[in-house]
């Protein structure tokens, strides 16, 4: 027998102030606990209590990092702006890219839910981030992950692969946007804290963005689409449990359920709903739900709402008021509709057998009130639970060991001493899993569906048609590199956005904004929040260099196990314009008799390198410098060399060096190549071993026809840019590094695609 949920009133809590409430097991200290009483001149509701816990959690309300992020605000020039339509705060930003067409795009962590269960962990924040990007008022067109793993040996690592690939792959795939880029790297220091990241892009005209702001007395507050369901309480917080009563369901999912057929038809049914403009705003229900939404809407508004709670449709009847309220169940919107268009919404949201409820109406008393069954369980001032909830100023400490792993250099291990040293390690880098195919896990994921994919994996960056008339498009990279990030967090951040951005250059397309995620240990340990502010001041400043604004993003913290936190990882995007796609540069080479050209100069630079890793085990040291204004000037030039069609391809030098830029060239397409080094390491200065394997900033190696070599050479020296022949393009299928080693693009493929199977099972052979 159930007895039905008695709610915890307004007027109960007045008349009891000195009842004791479970704050601790819902994640908020004691300061806050009383700064929620002194807020409300009374001990909050359990309903209340509920949404401050959640909103004032570190990850709603950003209480570690807010003073941090306000410097990519501040950090901002006139250039900047320049295509900005929508910034940071709110869903995602709004870049023009001309004609009329707007693209939005954001990075979003899923890190703790996909260790705890991979599967949905995985395909909930790809549902989630998409529902970002149906908010702003755009059809979602792309989608692309980051993801980090523990080593790739660890019997755990197997477990959580092979759930979070094909999360993603299950719900983009039933989604039908193209996977279109993205990471994956493997290594110890996320062992047991594995970072999802994801990352969703749309399209729409300029007329069509939308804010979530709730606006206009009277007008209605509706939510549709799923059911409310007991999964994913207390997901953005702690709570995964029955904390509020000792007679509640025990022990609900903290990890969200997708279902992306649902989320499918809600994609269209939103875009329906904005071409007859039905709706005045619309908020995704993401981390915190109802919560959310409601103080969302009502603050960035500046308005009140009235909401019945026991008008939400559930799933689950057993769910008490404030379980309602903190569910994170997926493919849920809240809109704003005015009275007199409600029918036609009812008539959309039906015709799309999408179910819907009418929970109340907005306001202008600038009061969130919440009832259930009439009574009043929540009435708070929306601003104190979404926007100005604590903001703390962490103690910062400079790391003491840091000292201590910067002066351990890669300058004392062995080198290359003769070529059959040089063929072994390189066969080792290119079988090591972070520069192995990842085939495995992108066969998984359908690239072309949609029909817009111009390039995707394995180039440089995923690109996607936006006008068919025009062939209007954008080019998309993100990249981090967790090594850089311990050895200097400031130069780490920096190398993320130069090697997002020059992946973006190399497609030739005109890089404009960024999105990031940043992923860092315990914000309570001070040696944690310097490498926060490290690289934050590292990214604010470095896109004030380039010229590009950073439009949103997502902070993770406590990304760690005991009290070991992982490498900083900020993942960092680049989102860059194309003109026309046909004019799209591939990274690999498709002809003989090519010239092959190194941009860019090589310096002894191997500390944080694969190669101190792969053959040495190694981290320590500074990792390579990193050049801006070059960084600028070597875009310009690509941009220069396609509208010339001067270049053939563009491939980006990062990790493994040259050698493996080389190996990947060839691979692309099978043809092959014929290099020689002397003369890169005679006007360089350096040897073998950084000449194969230096992972130096602002190289990119290009194929240029033989009737545009003179072209070319006189595009690089008239914009200052060092430029070295460095081998030709061949018909035989071989890597051949003249007097170093020699490999056939088989043998080069049989290598490289050997790793991730051995540790995960068959490959599937053909793409989605």
């Amino acid at each position: 027998m159930t007895t039905e949920h008695v709610a915890d009133t307004v007027e109960n809590a007045a008349a009891t102030p000195d009842k004791e409430q479970p704050y601790g097991a819902l994640g908020l200290k004691p300061d806050e606990y009383e700064q929620i009483r002194e807020i409300l001149g009374r001990r909050p509701t359990s309903g209340e209590l509920a949404m401050y816990s959640v909103m004032w959690s570190e990850h709603c309300s950003y209480k570690s990092s807010k003073k941090y992020l306000r410097r990519f605000g501040d950090k901002v020039t006139d250039e900047m702006k320049e295509r900005l339509m929508v910034g940071m705060g709110q869903n995602a930003g709004v870049v023009d890219v001309g004609e009329g067409w707007a693209v939005t795009f954001k990075v979003e962590s899923h890190n703790h839910p996909s260790y705890i269960e991979p599967f949905q962990g995985a395909a909930t924040g790809v549902g989630g981030i998409v529902r970002d990007i149906i908010s702003m008022g755009a059809r979602p067109v792309a989608v692309m992950d980051q993801l980090r793993f523990g080593a790739i040996d660890d019997p755990d690592t197997a477990r959580v692969v092979h759930g979070v690939v094909s999360g993603i792959s299950s719900y983009g795939n039933c989604l039908g946007l193209p996977n279109i880029g993205g990471e994956t790297v493997f290594d110890s220091v996320y062992q047991a804290n594995p970072l999802v990241n994801a990352l969703a892009v749309g399209v729409m005209r300029h007329e069509d963005i939308r804010l979530a702001n709730a606006t206009g007395a009277g007008n209605k507050v509706v939510l549709f689409g799923a059911r409310t369901g007991g999964d994913g309480i207390g997901g953005a917080s702690i709570l995964a449990s029955d904390s509020f009563s000792d007679g509640g369901p025990t022990k609900r999912p903290a990890v969200q359920v997708g279902d992306p057929f649902a989320e499918k038809v809600l994609i269209e049914c939103c875009l329906e709903l904005y071409k007859d403009e039905l709706v005045e705003a619309i908020q995704d229900l993401g981390a915190a739900g109802i919560s959310c939404a409601t103080s969302e809407l009502a603050a960035n508004g500046g308005s009140g709402m009235n909401v019945e709670l026991t008008n939400v449709l559930l799933r689950d009847p057993s769910l008490t008021a404030e379980e309602i309220l903190m569910s994170e169940s997926q493919e849920r919107m809240m809109a704003i509709v005015r009275p007199e268009k409600l029918d036609a919404f009812m008539a959309v949201v039906n015709k799309w057998d999408v179910e819907t409820s009418v929970l109340g109406e907005v306001t202008g008393d600038g009061r969130l009130v919440i009832t259930w069954n009439g009574e009043v369980i929540v009435d708070v001032d929306p601003s104190t639970v979404a926007v100005d909830g604590p903001v703390y100023d962490r103690p910062v400490a400079y790391p003491t060991w840091i000292d201590a792993l910067q002066a351990d250099s890669a300058a004392r291990l062995p080198r290359i001493s003769k070529p059959e040293e040089a063929a072994e390690q390189f066969e080792k880098l290119v079988k090591s899993p972070n520069l192995a195919d990842t085939s495995w896990i992108t066969n998984q994921y359908d690239y072309y569906v949609l029909g817009n994919t111009a390039l995707s994996f394995p180039d440089d960056a995923g690109m996607i048609r936006v006008d068919e008339e025009s062939g209007l498009g954008f080019s998309i990279a993100t990249d981090a590199n967790g090594r850089y990030c311990q050895l200097d967090p400031f130069a780490g951040a920096q190398l993320a956005l130069a090697e997002a951005y020059r992946n973006v250059a190399v497609t030739g397309a005109v890089p404009t904004a960024v999105t990031d995620c940043l992923n860092f240990g315990s914000p309570e340990n001070p040696e944690v929040m310097w490498q926060f502010e490290q690289a934050v001041d590292g990214l604010s400043d470095a896109c004030m260099a380039l010229g590009v604004p950073v439009t949103g993003g997502n902070v993770s913290f406590y990304n760690q196990t005991g009290d070991t936190p992982i490498h900083p990882t900020p993942v960092v995007g680049v989102l860059g314009i194309i003109d026309d796609v046909s004019r799209r540069i591939p990274s690999g080479w498709q002809d003989a008799g090519e010239n092959i050209y190194l941009l860019g100069t090589t310096a002894d630079e191997l500390d944080g390198s694969a190669w101190a890793d792969v053959i040495h085990s190694h981290l320590g040291g500074h990792p390579p410098k990193v050049d801006l204004a070059g960084e600028k000037r070597l875009a310009g030039l690509l941009q220069g060399a396609r509208d010339e069609w001067m270049v053939s391809s563009a491939h980006d030098l990062s990790e493994g060096g040259l050698a493996l830029a080389l190996a990947e060239g060839v691979m692309r397409f099978g043809v092959g190549a014929r290099v020689w080094l002397n003369e890169l390491m005679d006007r360089d200065g350096v040897d073998l071993t950084a000449a194969l394997f230096s992972e130096s900033t602002g190289r990119v190696i290009v194929t240029v026809p033989r009737e545009e070599d003179v072209k070319f050479r006189g595009l690089c020296e008239g914009r200052g840019y060092p430029v070295l022949r460095i081998g030709v393009t061949d018909t035989e299928p071989v890597l051949e590094v003249q007097d170093v080693f020699s490999y056939t693009a088989a043998e080069l493929r049989a290598m490289s695609t050997e790793t991730l199977p051995k540790y995960f099972g068959e490959m599937v052979v053909e793409p989605a």
